[in-house]
């Protein structure tokens, strides 16, 4: 039977592998969360990881939470060990973070929240796998090593799965689709702020269709 660490680590698997990419939204106006994510939705994407970087984050958690049908809201950017509190007051379904810190990790087992901790480095993803994090973070992921270095942790680090985010494209998530150790790829270029500004909702579903119709293709 599984303990409360793999059950977490399986809905978050199955929010992950609900499509190749992960909506990765900073919102500036509350009021701007439920149009954006009905259009991600609308267009196949259903995981949203909503980032603590603006001071309507969380109202906007709150509002896609309650509002939107289909929509698996999460936490990004979490700093601090009380951001995994807020977030699931707020109503979302998955937390991550861009790196973690002992306090961070601590917060993350006490938390109800699926968890996705950010790795850099070997010694980072082997630390986390040692405390049941099989599904991770690459970040920065074209900034850490890019492709290449993720494919070269494949064989010896095996029993974990990416998310590589940050600098990820549509035109370069296939590259990183396609290496065995990816689960999905984080992407924000679905909804950029002209875009988000514009209310150009059309323009996210359309961006969002496209996410969703990804498939990973061999770097050559």
């Amino acid at each position: 039977m599984s303990g409360p660490m793999e059950r977490k680590q399986e809905q978050l698997e199955a929010m992950l592998r609900a499509a190749p990419v992960v909506a990765v939204v900073v919102i500036d106006a509350a009021k701007d969360a439920v149009p954006l994510a009905r259009a991600l939705v609308a267009g196949g994407i259903s995981a949203i990881e909503v980032t603590l970087r603006t001071p309507a984050a969380l109202d906007a958690i709150r509002a896609i939470a309650a509002e939107v049908e289909g929509a698996v809201a999460g936490a990004g950017t979490l700093l601090m060990p009380a951001d995994f509190s807020a977030a699931e007051r707020a109503g979302a379904r998955f937390a991550v973070s861009p790196g973690a810190t002992p306090g961070l990790l601590t917060a993350a087992d006490n938390s109800m929240l699926p968890y996705l901790p950010g790795a850099a480095t070997a010694t980072e993803a082997m630390v986390f796998l040692e405390r049941g994090y099989r599904l991770q973070k690459f970040f920065p992921a074209s900034y850490a090593g890019g492709v290449e270095l993720l494919r070269a942790l494949a064989a010896p680090l095996p029993g974990i799965r990416f998310c590589p985010t940050g600098g990820i494209s549509a035109a370069t998530a296939p590259q990183w689709l396609a290496l065995p150790n990816v689960v999905c790829v984080g992407g924000s270029w679905l909804s950029a702020p002209a875009l988000v500004r514009g209310g150009q909702w059309s323009a996210i579903e359309k961006l969002a269709r496209e996410a969703g119709a990804l498939r990973g293709t061999p770097r050559v």
